[in-house]
């Protein structure tokens, strides 16, 4: 049975206890209810939704809107995910409604993203089946991620209104992202037979292979002056690659052993960034261009992984460092166009109560964390 939900209002009213000082420049730490000590480079944590799997929210051009997936049955009854697109700041939208359904409400969604004239492309398999797809975890009885064969991607209005195909064709299309320029699309597909990264010429409409290595190439992103893209992949090799070409027969991979990739925007120059045990994903640049945050569960393995936390590291793979502490799942990071805030998706709760809800954060970044930062949460 799903936890009761807890309203808004009272989320923001809770107290972490022994959050510690107020800082004279304004920040008052007692308020942060949704921080935890150790993160110094967040404050002002701010809850966008209050139940079931709310993820990859990413920023519009101008910062003020979030594109989401979600299946919390407040807003969305159907039972898979579709897109939601909301206010970044938590209100109300221009029809009164906080989050506003942007896809057909059928099939199964992912990956929703901003064009820069605001129109909206996201991968949907609801021309193929409008039912939502049964989850191959629950067919083949193990944790694998889905690669549903009928997943296209679409573009359409700000509203949603005329959903048309951008990128489809047999097998898998999806996981796009935008460049900043406007210029290129990324994405995942199965076209040639193994999960690989594509780029959409937007004007031209070309589709050039980025990566031919054999393994799952996916989840990429521009770097702020779309120059560099940044990825998550695994390279099996022997019985891992006999098991991981079994998986993708029958539209599923193993998403166990994952490491980041960065690339310029042709696919030339790939360099393996991290060499991680466990599922290093969800990497995202940031708006200097010289590193990249990302979620990784590979320092809780012998805890059996179900943690995750969001990590920086240099775009050369030096300097690694723990930006989350909530001891539950935090991923799906992405910077807004100048730094200064972060969304991520999580399952923290203000009352430090175990929950199994995923929803969406935004944060204020501090790029030097001050004493205020360093002593939050550390009992005087």
């Amino acid at each position: 049975m799903r936890r009761a939900l807890l309203s808004p209002v009272f989320i923001l009213v809770l107290v972490a206890s022994a959050c510690g000082p107020t800082d004279p420049t304004g920040y008052d730490a007692d308020s942060d209810s949704l921080r935890f000590a150790g993160e110094t480079h967040l404050r002002n944590i701010r809850q966008l939704t209050f139940g079931g799997n709310n993820a990859e929210a990413y920023w519009s051009n101008d910062d003020s809107l979030l594109i989401m997936q979600s299946d919390w049955s407040e807003i969305n009854p159907q039972g898979c995910d579709q897109q939601f697109v909301l206010r970044a700041d938590g209100g109300a939208m221009a029809n009164g409604e906080l989050y506003n359904l942007v896809s057909t409400g059928k099939g199964r969604t992912t990956c929703g993203y901003f064009l820069p004239d605001g129109r909206l492309i996201y991968a949907s398999t609801h021309a193929g089946n409008p039912e939502c797809p049964t989850p191959k975890a629950s067919e083949l009885g193990r944790y694998v991620w889905s690669i549903f064969p009928d997943f296209d991607i679409y573009a359409a209005e700000p509203d949603g209104s005329h959903p048309e195909v951008l990128i489809g064709g047999p097998g898998y299309d999806a996981e796009a992202t935008v460049s900043p320029d406007g210029k290129y699309i990324i994405f995942t597909s199965t076209r040639s037979g193994d999960l690989e990264l594509y780029r959409f010429d937007m004007a031209t409409e070309e589709v050039i292979q980025l990566t031919d290595e054999l393994g799952y190439d996916g989840g990429a992103f521009f770097s702020r002056n779309s120059d560099k893209i940044v990825w998550r992949a695994n390279r099996p090799e022997g019985e891992d690659a006999a098991q991981y070409r079994g998986l993708l027969r029958q539209d599923a991979i193993e998403p166990s052993a994952l490491n980041l990739f960065v690339a310029d925007i042709d696919g030339s120059n790939p360099v393996q960034v991290t060499d991680l045990p466990g599922a290093n994903w969800a990497p995202f640049f940031h708006p200097s261009g010289e590193q990249i945050i990302f979620a990784s569960n590979h320092h809780t393995l012998d805890g059996g992984g179900r943690e995750f936390d969001l990590f920086m590291v240099n775009v050369d793979g030096t300097g690694l460092s723990k930006i989350t502490n909530s001891g539950t799942f935090d991923a799906f990071p992405m910077f807004n166009s100048d730094g200064s805030k972060l969304v991520f998706s999580s399952n923290r709760r203000a009352d430090r109560e175990d929950s199994r809800d995923t929803n969406v954060f935004v944060a204020d970044w501090v790029e030097e964390p001050e004493e205020v930062d360093a002593s939050f949460g550390v009992a005087e």
